[in-house]
């Protein structure tokens, strides 16, 4: 996936995602030092698998916790 960057403001920038143009402001800190209004950047989302189930197992014992302080 692609984005443009459409406009700086603000500490911001106005990306334009994909064929669509959706609009995405994203805070400059989290960008490459430098970007400037029509730089292109690739975008890549990747799934953690093991950081979703950690952190599920951690809700399901705060959970769990939760349920046995309930009973009498």
């Amino acid at each position: 996936m692609e984005a443009v960057v459409d406009r700086l403001e603000g500490g911001y920038a106005v990306l334009l995602v994909g064929h669509e143009e959706i609009r995405v402001d994203i805070p400059l800190s989290l960008l490459p030092s430098g970007i400037a209004e029509g730089d292109w950047l690739k975008i890549n989302f990747e799934l953690n698998p093991e950081k979703t189930c950690s952190r599920r197992e951690r809700v399901q014992n705060l959970l769990d916790k939760l349920k046995s302080k309930e009973r009498p």
